[in-house]
Parts: structure tokens; sequence; C-alpha cells
């Protein structure tokens, strides 16, 4: 998946939602972490990180990252809802 973006992360990909305030990780699929996602209130939106088994490329950057922050989750959630 060389040069991989967010529109490019299969659903079924294993991922990891993480909570910057310590609550219990999601261990599941990209489907699943985004799901749990439009679930969460704003003030857990803010604190999700999601966390890859394949990294990304970010626009801008020249490096790939392992780990999304609210708003890239919140595209892959309305990509999500899209497809619905």
């Amino acid at each position: 998946m060389a040069g991989a973006t967010l529109a490019d992360i299969p659903w079924d990909q294993a991922a990891t939602m993480i909570d910057l305030e310590g609550r219990v990780p999601i261990i599941g699929t990209i489907r699943e972490c985004a799901l749990h996602f439009t679930l969460y209130k704003p003030h857990a939106r803010e604190n999700a990180r999601l966390l890859l088994t394949v990294p990304v490329h970010r626009v801008g950057r020249a490096t790939r990252t392992w780990l999304l922050e609210p708003a890239e989750i919140a595209v892959l959630a309305a990509r999500l809802k899209e497809e619905e």
C-alpha cells in the first residue's frame, strides 16, 4: 500500500481506538472504530486517537503516520456514513 491515504484505508484493516484519558481501548477494524467514534460525545471525540496497523501518508508531510487525530477519524466516520 505504498502512498496510501485516508481514502485508501480498507474497512477491514485492524486498528485500535485509544483515549488520551486512559479508558479501555477498542480493538477491532477501522469500520468498527469509525462507528464507535460517531457515538462519542464531543469531549470523548477530542480525546480519541486511532492506532493503525499499516501507516498512511498525510498531505503535506514527508513521513507516514501510524496514529490518526480526531479530525482524521471524523473523515473516516463521514466516509462510513456516505457508504451506508
